[in-house]
């Protein structure tokens, strides 16, 4: 599983180098990934906390820290390429997670879908040819706080992935 995200966040990857590693919504990714069986280990904020990814890597449609913290369409097209060498470095790739629209809409733009075709849900499943594009509300602060993602919203999109991909 890829998991996707929207932009290294500033007081997050940013920081430490580490996708979603120092932030919030890295405290919800993370915990999340352990209750699951994506990761082991503990996750403390740093990239050097033992915390290891199984069957699953974390990267952004955007690579560099945007502007008032949101892209542009221009940034997500430019960081097109950066995208494209990270699906390519799995082979064995079943799920792109999609947090957010920005990230599912970049997804779609790289397997070249037109975007009214696969709208964005949260929880929503797209199977496009082998690959399953799963979306979720982004696990930021802004979205946990104000109710629009709850842990068990978030947790039946984790559910229904790991139903799709079992654990080793």
């Amino acid at each position: 599983m890829l998991i996707l995200g929207l932009a290294p966040g500033m007081k997050g990857a940013n920081r430490t180098g580490r996708p979603f590693t120092g932030d919030y919504a890295g405290d919800t990714l993370y915990d999340t990934l352990l209750r699951f069986g994506f990761a082991e280990g503990a996750y403390q904020r740093a990239p050097d906390d033992g915390l290891t990814l199984h069957d699953c890597r974390i990267a952004n449609a955007v690579r560099c820290l945007p502007p008032a913290n949101k892209p542009t369409p221009l940034e997500a097209r430019t960081c097109g390429p950066f995208l494209v060498s990270e699906v390519q470095a799995m082979p064995n790739l079943q799920i792109i997670l999609a947090l957010g629209r920005i990230a599912h809409d970049a997804v779609l733009r790289l397997l070249g879908e037109k975007l009214a075709a696969h709208p964005f849900g949260h929880g929503a499943m797209h199977q496009i040819g082998a690959l399953t594009i799963a979306d979720s509300y982004h696990c930021s602060r802004y979205n946990t706080n104000t109710g629009r993602l709850t842990t068990e919203m978030f947790d039946a999109v984790f559910t229904e992935i790991r139903r799709r991909i079992p654990a080793a």
